[in-house]
């Protein structure tokens, strides 16, 4: 005689599996993306807070200095220190004196927060997360540049309260009456942004922190330096002075306080204009290797 055994029917035992909603990729997700990824970065933190102390520290230091000078004329007899009423230093001048050092700094990060992903094969987590890669890059490359821009408007904003005292007793407080001067410090953050998301464009090119940064730093300070002392020596050659002219910090510093630091230098909003030609010429071709090679 054999037996029959009937399972029971009802809900089945054990765990049941729930699933897990799933939403489309947008521009907006990749962006709190981006945004989440940055902050977590030890790098920010450590790039962020020499850059606030940068500027702050050299437009105090530039304070001093027209301090100084402002003694020193006072002391020469009252002729002379008339003659410098207005301030022998400009107010912009010192209070963002040390801008093109902070751009260093941000330019460090703007290559960092792409070549340290594909140094620890973050990228490929990246890329499957947004399978469309230009909507990762450039969401990357907005919150690069909002943050830049905040942190160099705050960093004038401290520079300028820490000065303040300063400049005001010598007659060279910075005139936000003035349109020229209002244009020269919105310039300053309007450049450090584009040096950031050149830096950002240069680091998704060669893909390699060390040659990004020895890139970004050769083309924004070493070879600058060498054509604006050859111009110097040399203003009657016509393609030395043209090539310094063009160049990318050359050309885009015409915006700041430091305007004029060359010969014949580029009208303010033409000089930036060539420095946001470059930067868009350099993330076009970062956006088209990402788009063409694996990562």
């Amino acid at each position: 005689m054999s037996a029959t055994v009937t399972a029971p029917r009802g809900p089945a035992s054990g765990p049941t599996v729930g699933r897990t909603p799933v939403q489309n990729v947008t521009f907006w997700r990749a962006l709190h993306s981006e945004w989440i990824k940055l902050w977590t970065l030890r790098s920010t933190w450590w790039t962020l807070g020499p850059t606030v102390a940068v500027m702050v520290g050299f437009a105090f230091a530039m304070a001093l200095v027209a301090q100084f000078l402002g003694d020193q004329m006072a002391e020469a007899g009252p002729e002379v220190e008339a003659a410098g009423a207005g301030g022998i230093i400009p107010g912009p001048l010192v209070v963002a004196f040390g801008f093109e050092t902070a751009a260093l700094v941000v330019a460090v990060l703007g290559s960092m927060i792409i070549t340290g992903e594909y140094s620890t094969g973050m990228i490929r987590s990246t890329f499957a997360a947004v399978p469309d890669r230009l909507t990762a890059f450039f969401a990357k490359a907005t919150v690069l540049a909002g943050v830049t821009a905040v942190l160099t408007a705050v960093s004038l904003a401290i520079a300028w309260a820490v000065t303040y005292p300063i400049l005001d007793a010598n007659n060279s407080t910075v005139d936000f009456s003035d349109g020229t001067q209002v244009r020269q410090l919105g310039g300053v953050v309007l450049y450090v942004v584009l040096v950031a998301l050149f830096s950002l464009g240069i680091g998704a090119l060669l893909r390699h922190t060390a040659g990004a940064i020895f890139t970004v730093v050769a083309l924004f300070f070493v070879v600058p330096t060498i054509f604006t002392g050859a111009a110097a020596f040399a203003s009657d050659i016509d393609w030395v002075v043209w090539v310094t002219k063009l160049l990318p910090s050359v050309a885009g510093a015409q915006i700041t306080p430091t305007a004029g630091a060359v010969p014949d230098a580029l009208d303010p909003w033409v000089g930036i204009s060539v420095l946001a030609g470059y930067t868009v010429l350099v993330l076009a071709g970062a956006a088209t290797r990402l788009k063409l090679q694996d990562a």
